[in-house]
Order: structure tokens, then C-alpha cells, then sequence
């Protein structure tokens, strides 16, 4: 069955209007266009939908069961116009568990302040691209290596590593800072998917800590708030997802940790130079 929304237009024009005559003025088309596409319509569908009637037509009964549906294809596809006639004002940032941290709101501001014309949307999706691969967002803050070739990728900034532990933690509650060696003694909650925090970190050293898997930061805080593990991550993580009953404390040999933007090797969306540009020079001032 092959029907187009030219089709569905002139015949909700036809039933709003109750003539031929009128939908054609409201169209800008003539009337025998009216007539000849609604009649090729009721052919496809094998039923009459407008019947004739002296001052005009009138739904018949398939005409009124097929009328909110094609208002609603029609309202979708006018959705789907719009979306088509916009997205390239918008640029979508994606994130994982954090955005930039003590910067995103800054960043926001700056952005609106200076490129007015290109609105910076932030998205957030928990994998190892961000959003990126799943076709979420335009660029894409990873904290990881982006080993894909499909993507081309820019380090912006460094984050120092923190150590996510119990509030009420008998060992570490009193403590501002923990090494990577006693963290090696607990249990670590780790995200596979789109972490920073892996066996990596201790190779070399006399041994690794258990690791537990968890996939959303969420349950990752309840996790650790419960006493179930520790956790390691991007400073970002800590003012974007503060928790009572957690604590972050710096690991003072932990690693740095490169903040990334990444995109789509064969699209440069617009506003990827200024991005890069804008938190560059965040992550350099501080």
C-alpha cells in the first residue's frame, strides 16, 4: 500500500474544510487536484473517505476512523521537519557519569554569551562513547582512550583521580587523602563500559583489589554508602553527583586522568573548534 502525505494533507484539509473547493483555496492548488488526489487516496486505502454531498463532503465512516490518525502522522511529520530545519543550531555534548565537572556550568554560560547562534545541549548516556555511537550527541566527553576508528578524539584538560569511600569508614573517615596502595587492600566498584578505573592502575604493584562491576552511578554511590566497596574516579564525578553518606578524598599517587572530547571522524558537527577551543582553555586556568 503506497500512500504519501500529500495525500494525507489534502484529505485532512478536505475533512476540516467539508469541501473540495475550500481545502483547494487553503492548498493553493485546484480543485481537481483535490479531487484527483483524495480519489487516488480512497483507492489505495479501498474505501471511500469523503463522500459528496451538494454543499461540499462529508467524512463517511472509514474517513473517521482514518482522520486522527492522519493528523497524527501529519503532526509527526511536521515534528520531523522541524527537527531537520534546527539541529544544526543545536550541538549535543554527551556525557557519561560526569560533564567537566566544576566547569560545566561555566562553560554553559560562556557558550550562550558567545555563540548565540549555536545552542550547547547537554546529553547525558552511560557508555564507553557517551551517546557518541548511539547517534545521542555531536561530541562527546570520554575519559578514556578512544581506540575506535570511527572516531577522532582531543585531550582538553587533566582531572586528578579521588577515591569514593563510606562516609562512616572506620579506617579512612578521618582521612584526607589514600594512596593507591591501600586502596589495592578493599573491594573496588567499577564501571566496565565507561569508567577510568581498572586492574591497569596497579600493574607493577604487589596486588590488585577485588573488583565488583557496577553500571550506573547511582547504585555505584548506594553501593559504596552501603559499605560494599570503594570506588575510584574523575574529580568531575565529585561535584556533579555529591551524596550524603560518601566521601571523596584524592588519591595522592593516583594517576591523572585526560579529559577528552571526541566526535565522529567523518563529521566535524559546527561549534567543534570553538568547543575544544572554550574547554581548553577552562581546564587550563582553572
Amino acid at each position: 500500500m503506497k500512500w504519501t502525505l500529500r495525500d494525507l494533507r489534502f484529505f485532512v484539509a478536505a475533512a476540516d474544510a467539508g469541501s473540495f473547493t475550500d481545502a483547494a483555496a487553503q492548498l493553493f492548488v485546484s480543485q481537481a487536484a483535490v479531487s484527483r488526489t483524495i480519489a487516488g487516496f480512497e483507492s489505495t486505502v479501498g474505501e471511500m473517505l469523503l463522500r459528496r454531498v451538494p454543499r461540499g463532503c462529508e467524512l463517511t465512516a472509514a474517513g473517521q476512523q482514518l482522520l486522527p490518525e492522519a493528523r497524527r502522522v501529519l503532526a509527526e511529520a511536521d515534528s520531523f521537519t522541524e527537527f531537520l530545519s534546527t539541529r544544526r543550531n543545536v550541538l549535543r555534548l554527551g556525557y557519561a557519569w560526569a560533564a567537566m565537572g566544576r566547569f560545566t556550568a561555566r562553560l554553559q554560560r560562556e557558550w550562550a554569551q558567545r555563540y548565540s547562534s549555536i545552542e550547547l545541549d547537554l546529553v547525558r548516556h552511560n557508555s564507553a562513547t557517551s551517546g557518541l555511537a548511539e547517534g545521542l550527541c555531536d561530541i562527546a566527553i570520554v575519559r578514556r582512550p578512544v581506540d575506535d576508528a570511527r572516531f577522532d578524539s582531543v585531550v582538553v584538560g587533566l582531572e586528578r583521580r579521588l577515591v569514593v569511600f563510606a562516609a562512616d569508614d572506620p579506617s579512612w573517615a578521618r582521612r584526607r587523602q589514600v594512596s593507591m596502595a591501600e586502596i589495592s587492600d578493599r573491594t573496588v566498584l567499577t564501571d566496565r563500559r565507561s569508567g577510568t578505573t581498572s586492574s591497569d592502575l596497579w600493574s607493577g604493584s604487589d596486588h590488585a583489589p577485588r573488583f565488583v562491576d557496577s553500571f550506573d552511578v547511582d547504585s555505584w554511590l548506594d553501593a559504596i554508602a552501603a559499605g560494599r566497596g570503594v570506588g575510584t574516579t574523575a574529580e568531575a564525578t565529585a561535584h556533579h553527583h555529591p551524596r550524603p553518606g560518601v566521601t571523596y578524598r584524592p588519591i595522592k599517587d593516583g594517576p591523572r586522568i585526560p579529559v577528552r572530547l571526541a566526535w565522529w571522524r567523518d563529521h566535524r558537527p559546527a561549534g567543534l573548534a570553538e568547543l575544544v577551543d572554550a574547554a581548553t582553555q577552562l581546564y587550563a586556568n582553572g
